[in-house]
């Protein structure tokens, strides 16, 4: 059989072809016909595309990208637009202009942008650079002062976060970034490493450096992506960061979803430094300052929300855990915690009332006192933060299982915060020492100016022997207890404004009960020689206390005696005079009003003079007695007992003995309401 040849072959091949085109219906040979001129006119377009790298496309492209971002879109050296078979971008100096509104003209400038773009994704709606090179670009990302607009939105997408298009491949070097936010008062700019990836491989982790303000707080930060391999197929990264804020470091490690992915995020992270105030600076949040701290945690953002778990660590010499919560996205902070530790150090509570954390380190509990024109001064005035307070509100509870005090152990220390848009609660504070308990509410009202703060404590039945043993004083033979209640309301913007202009009522009782002490020795004051002086008794046998009633009213920053009345088996005790919040001086007087007037009748007046931090006890000499101001102080009761004792609240103590104490005043007064009792129960 003969072959046919290659022209035979191919003129009955263009036969067959022909009669297979006639066999199709008219309609379908006009749509082939279109497909295929469309297909060749595609097919030109690409090859003039190709051969020209679309460099005739630039000012079209200038004027599109305007018209679709709404800002003026150039380019100021070569442009490609092309397909091989992947769409290629390339503009050398090309500029995206920034808002009218914004302060920097420029939001991206850039001295080379060259891109490959998948044209599959694109066809559904979806973009990936499979090789992104950047040389030399300046990203400024800025909002507006209202808070209402950012740089990085455009059309209608206002709000809508930033997210950062899929990266396969990538050469990036020269990245700085400016960011600008004037109503959180946060500014920073930051500078990359370059940035290599080859075939969904990073050669090197992503490094970054710089710093900025926050709140007016400068800070200086640097960072590595360690892993970038993972998020540039979509996977998780690993990420290095330290901020730095004055003598405050806080490192964070951990994992990221991808480069602009926080939610699912675990970051362990470790705050040291000399005030764990400095770095909540950053946030614009006033909280209590602290000695050195070294905390650490793990941090996981969820939402809006930063969640800090497992927090170990400590701030000055006492311990902290448990775990914190930050909430943003609303017009103030909302810090939510549950904080505990084993043991406090009351050194390390000083700062939380505005004692200075610097003077504490260097001095001890002495560091508390200062001194102002020759006088010991121990009320703080650190002034309140009150625009801090202003900018977050809080619910955090606290608990010590033991405080440190030095002298009198206190233990199940308990207080809840309540921050509520400068309104500050501390409801309550509560803690056991000596066998009794104090209970305080605080509230701290910073709405107003000057800020009104009110302090209302109780103090529960303590037993005295359990006191004075704290100051390492003998007390065998001593029994009974002690009552009292602070009602306070002070205005000032520190604590001694506050209860320098306070006003309201301190009063302590003692319900009945034996006192004896025997070298005792508190603040350097001989207590046994003032209750001996006091009391009348050489102090051979307990002194038999019967009914005690210790109170000042207290107006505009003074606390005038109302009364000092303590009812003992052979004497009334009187006292008088003021302490004064304002200066914090002492000047009262004390005597013994003998019941059998043949007895300690040449007893003198004691009296308790100096400073708060100082104080001061004397005999009073005869002469003294007798002038005008010692006659003040040891002047008549104010108030009526009964309303007195109401404001304490005896309860249901059936061995108090105060009816006599409040009959009223002199001790043949009290000997004949005793005798008149001993006879209504005979």
């Amino acid at each position: 059989m003969q072959t046919p040849s290659i022209r035979e072959w191919s003129r009955e091949w263009g036969q067959s072809g022909r009669d297979t085109w006639d066999r199709f219906p008219n309609p379908v040979k006009l749509a082939l016909k279109a497909v295929l001129w469309v297909i060749g006119i595609l097919f030109l377009l690409w090859l003039i595309l190709f051969i020209t790298k679309g460099r005739f496309l630039e000012r079209p492209f200038e004027r599109i990208a305007t018209s679709i971002v709404g800002r003026e879109v150039s380019v100021g050296g070569d442009f490609q637009l092309y397909s091989n078979p992947h769409i290629k971008f390339r503009a050398e100096r090309l500029v995206i202009a920034n808002p009218d509104w914004a302060e920097g003209e420029r939001f991206v400038d850039s001295k080379l942008i060259d891109l490959r773009i998948d044209i599959l994704r694109l066809i559904f709606g979806k973009v990936l650079f499979r090789q992104a090179t950047l040389q030399d670009t300046h990203f400024a990302l800025e909002w507006d002062k209202a808070g209402e607009r950012n740089s990085w939105t455009f059309g209608d997408t206002r709000g809508e976060p930033f997210r950062l298009p899929e990266i396969r491949h990538a050469a990036i070097t020269g990245t700085t970034l400016a960011y600008r936010d004037p109503p959180r008062r946060l500014f920073a700019d930051l500078a990359f490493a370059p940035i290599a990836a080859r075939s969904s491989r990073f050669g090197n982790a992503i490094g970054f450096k710089g710093g900025g303000t926050s709140m007016g707080e400068a800070f200086r930060v640097t960072g590595r992506l360690e892993s970038p391999d993972a998020t540039a197929a979509g996977g998780r990264n690993d990420l290095a960061l330290r901020i730095e804020v004055g003598d405050s470091r806080i490192d964070a490690a951990g994992t990221l979803p991808g480069a602009t992915e926080l939610d699912g995020a675990v970051l362990s992270v470790r705050a040291r430094g000399g005030n764990l105030a400095t770095p909540f600076l950053l946030l614009g949040v006033a909280v209590p300052e602290t000695r050195a701290f070294d905390l650490g945690g793990e941090l996981r953002p969820v939402g809006n929300e930063w969640r800090m778990t497992k927090i170990a660590g400590t701030f000055g010499d006492s311990d902290l855990s448990g775990s914190m919560t930050v909430r943003t996205g609303s017009a103030r902070l909302f810090i939510a915690a549950d904080l505990a530790s084993r043991a406090l150090d009351i050194l390390d509570a000083g700062p939380w009332i505005g004692i200075s954390p610097e003077r504490l380190d260097s001095m001890g509990g002495k560091g508390a006192i200062t001194t102002e024109g020759g006088r010991p001064r121990v009320l703080p005035n650190a002034p309140l933060n009150a625009e801090g307070l202003s900018r977050l509100d809080a619910r955090i509870a606290y608990r010590a299982a033991n405080v440190r005090t030095g002298t009198i152990p206190l233990q199940n220390l308990r207080l809840t915060l309540g921050l509520d848009n400068r309104l500050l609660t501390l409801k309550p504070v509560r803690f056991d020492f000596a066998d009794g308990t104090l209970t305080g509410n605080i509230d701290l009202n910073a709405r107003r100016s000057p800020v009104v703060t009110r302090y209302d404590i109780d103090l529960s039945p303590v037993r005295i022997a359990d006191l004075l043993r704290g100051f390492d004083i003998e007390s065998t033979g001593t029994k009974g207890v002690l009552k009292g209640r602070l009602d306070l309301t002070g205005y000032g913007n520190d604590v001694r404004e506050s209860l320098g202009s306070a006003n309201g009522r301190i009063a302590v009782i003692l319900p009945q009960g034996d006192f004896w002490l025997r070298n005792a020795e508190l603040l350097e004051l001989d207590i046994g020689d003032f209750v001996e002086a006091a009391l009348g008794d050489k102090l051979k046998e307990p002194a038999r206390i019967r009914c005690g009633l210790i109170a000042f009213t207290v107006k505009d920053g003074v606390g005038r005696a109302d009364p000092i009345f303590i009812d003992t088996r052979k004497n009334v005790i009187r006292g008088g005079g003021r302490i004064s919040f304002k200066d914090e001086s002492l000047d009262l007087a004390v005597e013994a009003d003998a019941k059998n007037p043949s007895l300690f009748s040449g007893q003198s007046p004691i009296g308790v003079g100096g400073w708060f931090a100082a104080p001061t006890v004397n005999p009073i000499s005869g002469e003294l007695v007798g002038r005008a101001a010692v006659g003040g102080v040891l002047g008549a009761l104010i108030s009526p007992l009964a309303a007195l004792v109401a404001f304490i609240d005896l309860g249901d103590e059936e061995d108090t003995n105060c009816a006599p104490v409040l009959a009223g005043a002199n001790g043949a007064a009290v000997r004949a309401a005793d005798k008149a009792a001993e006879k209504k129960k005979g």
